[in-house]
């Protein structure tokens, strides 16, 4: 599902479910510090880096560094005004490509 409207779409109604019905104050992402296109999905669905846990565990072997982000209640109505925007199907054209990108809105 990666770079694909159903994965904003699904991360979007995840958002939408626990900061307006189950009142959430805060969400994090976090991912492998090497896992470079979490990171960058991570910003692009309008989570705030906050930091890198160093050597948080190990994992196979290898020390591993976490990333983490958040996005706090009350950023989540600009956020969702931005992503609902960018879902709308007028802006898709007839073959289902976007015509504003996520981060331009």
């Amino acid at each position: 599902m990666r770079r694909s409207t159903a994965a904003t779409e699904a991360i979007h109604l995840m958002l939408r479910y626990v900061f307006q019905r189950l009142g959430y104050r805060r969400v994090e992402w976090k991912c492998d510090s090497r896992n470079e296109p979490s990171g960058r999905a991570a910003q692009r669905l309008g989570f705030t880096y906050e930091g890198r846990f160093r050597q948080h565990m190990i994992v196979r072997g290898r020390n591993r560094d976490t990333d983490w982000y958040s996005m706090l209640d009350t950023e989540w109505p600009a956020i969702r005004a931005r992503n609902e925007r960018w879902l709308d199907p007028s802006n898709f054209d007839q073959n289902g490509h976007q015509l504003q990108r996520l981060e331009e809105i």
